[in-house]
């Protein structure tokens, strides 16, 4: 039995369709991505899951039971950690936490549930001072209540430093190994490569690709480039690489050819080009089209943007 699935579901609002004929199928104990930009239907997909809004037509289960006629029990066997969680400021850490525990009837400690996710110092603390990080914290620790069967994640490392997300990623990591399914919602293209099985791309409320990531990159065969720093770059040079097959792009940065590939292996043609049209070649690098790349292309329409980026290390701001 899947995790999550659903049937030709459709949900409009008015004249506008946020979700078009969806068919998603989730299976047990896998990391699902679910990807999208605003305004995709990411959410509304959720909220329906969830039992929170109708599906206007078409239907869906959740862990085996009905979005419509079940939301009660879905709910209840789902941890969920939304987008834009509120606390409620004049709570402590430790009594939202035994409220999430109290809701599914569970019968966690909920000081473990705040040590996983690094918040027992704060426990007395009252919520309404936490920081964004520290929320998010929070509501992972509420959706851990229960040791639910289903995770859905939505944007959960929204907030966090690179070790809160670090950490987010064991707790994920751990989950599945308890046997759980975790259903992943993020616009950070590194943290689903990190721990997602297979991926789904949303786009105007149509899922318009799915598999795992290796199997996105084959399956739309994925621009690479190829940056070859020589002593001097001309036209000649440029011109020499323009005219080989396989290759979509070419231009030069400062004294770099840079040149986008169709066919991966046409980097050799690129390098021996370069070198018979006189440029003395002091290096070169390569670098394969990523999920972000992917997502770009897939989301936009515009094939350029599936350009991988530049594959020499940036220096964050």
């Amino acid at each position: 039995m899947a995790a999550i699935q659903t049937r030709n579901l459709d949900r409009r609002f008015g004249d506008v369709t946020a979700i078009d004929g969806l068919d998603l199928e989730v299976q047990r104990g896998e990391v699902y991505g679910f990807l999208g930009p605003n305004g995709a239907g990411k959410s509304t997909t959720i909220n329906v899951l969830l039992g929170f809004v109708a599906p206007t037509s078409g239907s869906g289960t959740v862990l085996g039971h009905d979005v419509e006629t079940e939301s009660l029990a879905v709910r209840q066997s789902t941890g969920v950690l939304p987008e834009d969680f509120d606390v409620y400021d004049r709570l402590t850490a430790r009594k939202h936490v035994q409220f999430a525990i109290d809701t599914k009837g569970a019968d966690d400690d909920p000081n473990e549930l705040l040590e996983r996710v690094g918040l027992s110092d704060a426990a007395d603390r009252k919520a309404g001072g936490f920081s964004t990080g520290m929320a998010q914290r929070l509501a992972l620790a509420m959706a851990l209540a229960g040791e639910p069967d289903l995770l859905i994640l939505d944007e959960p490392s929204s907030g966090l430093d690179p070790n809160g997300a670090r950490e987010m990623r064991r707790i994920v990591l751990e989950e599945v190994d308890r046997g759980a399914t975790v259903f992943f919602s993020s616009h950070i293209m590194e943290q689903v490569e990190a721990v997602c099985d297979r991926v789904g791309i949303m786009r105007e409320g149509r899922l318009v690709a799915e598999d795992t990531i290796e199997g996105l990159k084959a399956q739309f065969d994925a621009d690479s480039r190829l940056v070859v720093t020589v002593d001097a770059v001309d036209e000649s040079v440029l011109s020499a690489v323009r005219s080989l097959e396989g290759i979509s792009e070419v231009f030069a940065d400062g004294s770099d050819v840079v040149a986008v590939l169709e066919d991966s292996r046409r980097k050799a043609a690129v390098v021996t080009a370069i070198e018979e049209a006189g440029a003395d070649i002091q290096d070169f690098t390569s670098k394969e089209a990523s999920l972000e790349d992917l997502f770009a292309a897939l989301t936009t329409g515009d094939r350029s943007r599936s350009e991988p980026t530049d594959p020499r290390p940036e220096v964050d701001a």
